[in-house]
């Protein structure tokens, strides 16, 4: 296994910058590019100059040697200009931000439960109660000027990450199971009974309920999508699932046990085809893929904050500005109004028609500092990042006696989500044993019971990836589940 050295502090390495460290004799520049940490040989492969003397290029994640000029890719180490042809070595490298169980090094795996926070973004929340706390919208003071026009830049920002058509066409809610609710009342009060609602076996609790619950009220038919033993849907299947009775289909973008990436723009063009609207729960993939709305061509998008950087408790509903207008208010109260009389109310313009009460400003300036985060690393860049993570965990775990994967067995189509088990341990006990080496992963149903009984399955374990996990952590779950196996030898 790879033994972690630990270098440097972070607050030594300011974002765009170099530090030069020494490991058992190697000279390794260690790189903060927009957060993210790599680590290249400190030493130009074409004449002996310290790239670290050199400049760092945060966009194209390069570092440069000051002498001839020649780029190194941060990422590869591959020569990316001249005089230089061979490629610099590459190191893992981690920002360690405490111990557990201890003093173990923290190995964070459960991305898909929730993301760890850049200081940044929890800076921007503090900001916000500290300095400029109050409550926006219709306040005409200098604080409440100030929060909305800082809440509603943060809608912008989210506009632009999902390349949305208008900013009104986001809602802030608390979570993805919110957003869906919504939509699954608001959208839901059109269905007759006998409509029809089309789902996937995979689908997350909250891409489920929300639905039985409308079927229940309205008196409409559930039906189902298959999946393939790979964890895939069984796209042969949709044609004739889909027919003029069909007027919701609501899939997973990307599963959260399985990791499958759904082809939903495909799903998409024949639901519509059809006649019905498409919800996506993107709570999996917003954080960890480029997301554009308009070309997936779904007519309402649904994720969450603290799965993308940002804090718990805000969350996005996307929809199409003209089913929007066309729907009813979900929460009635301030903010969502135009007129109230005694008898009955006018209902204000988007979005604020679907924003009762006071909201989440703080949350939501601080998830549009988390989207400017994502933004410089690049969504290209993140998927990238995630999907070498998930190759190789896939084929270091394949490769381990008694591991049993869940799943498409290539990142191609799968984000960084791992459901496996190890032998008969039980996948809690399992998530236990790994605690004490200092792994953390998630281990249960993951709100997703109908799948684990297509799998065949009462719990897995899950690891997870994000932006800041390395393959030295993926090496430090492979030696954990030897130590756990070891315990029941």
């Amino acid at each position: 296994m790879i033994a972690l050295v630990r270098v440097a502090s972070i607050e030594e390495i300011p974002e765009g910058s170099s530090k030069h460290v020494e490991v058992d004799g190697e000279e390794i520049a260690v790189v903060n590019a927009a957060g993210i940490l790599y680590a290249v040989s400190d030493i130009c492969s074409h004449e002996y100059f310290h790239l670290t003397d050199g400049e760092v290029d945060v966009d194209e994640l390069t570092i440069e040697c000051p002498k001839h000029g020649s780029t190194f890719s941060l990422t590869t180490g591959a020569p990316q200009s001249l005089p230089a042809v061979l490629p610099v070595r590459t190191y893992g490298v981690r920002l360690l931000t405490r111990a557990v169980r201890g003093g173990k090094p923290l190995v964070y795996l459960d991305n898909a439960a929730s993301s760890q926070k850049p200081k940044r973004v929890i800076d921007a929340l503090s900001d916000y109660y500290s300095r400029y706390n109050a409550n926006v919208h219709r306040g005409i003071h200098t604080l409440s000027e100030e929060a909305t026009d800082e809440y509603e830049k943060a809608r912008r920002k989210i506009q632009a990450f999902i390349n949305a058509g208008h900013s009104e066409e986001l809602i802030f809610v608390r979570n993805t199971t919110e957003a869906i609710n919504l939509v699954a009342y608001s959208y839901g009060e059109r269905l007759r009974e006998g409509d029809e609602i089309l789902l996937s076996e995979m689908e997350h609790h909250s891409n489920l309920v929300p639905w039985q619950l409308l079927a229940d009220r309205k008196g409409a038919k559930l039906r189902f999508l298959p999946l393939l033993d790979d964890g895939t849907i069984e796209m042969a299947a949709l044609p004739g699932l889909l027919n003029e009775r069909t007027k919701v289909v609501a899939v997973s973008h990307m599963s959260n046990v399985v990791g499958t990436i759904n082809p939903v723009k495909e799903i998409a063009r024949q639901a519509h085809a059809a006649g019905a609207v498409v919800l996506l729960d993107a709570a999996q993939s917003v954080p960890h893929l480029p997301v554009d709305v308009q070309d997936l061509e779904c007519d309402f998008l649904a994720f969450s904050g603290h799965k993308m950087l940002g804090p718990m408790g805000i969350g996005v509903l996307w929809g199409r500005r003209d089913l929007l207008e066309s729907m009813p208010p979900f929460l009635a109260g301030g903010n969502m109004i135009m007129k109230v009389e005694l008898e009955h109310a006018t209902y204000n313009e988007l979005p604020d028609k679907f924003e009762a009460g006071t909201p989440d400003a703080g949350g939501a300036i601080a998830l549009g500092v988390a989207v400017d985060y994502l933004s410089e690393i690049g969504m290209d860049s993140v998927r990238r990042h995630e999907q070498d993570l998930t190759d190789y965990a896939l084929e270091v775990l394949m490769s381990e006696p008694d591991v049993a994967l869940y799943g498409p067995k290539s990142a191609d189509n799968r984000g960084g989500v791992i459901a496996f088990n190890l032998g008969d341990i039980h996948p809690h006990d399992l998530g236990t044993l790994l605690d004490r080496e200092g792994v953390a992963i998630r281990a249960g149903h993951h709100c997703c019971q109908p799948l684990m009984r297509r799998l065949g399955q009462a719990a897995t374990a899950r690891a997870s990836f994000y932006v800041y996990n390395t393959r030295a952590e993926v090496d430090q779950l492979v030696s954990a589940l030897g130590s756990a196996r070891a315990v029941f030898g």
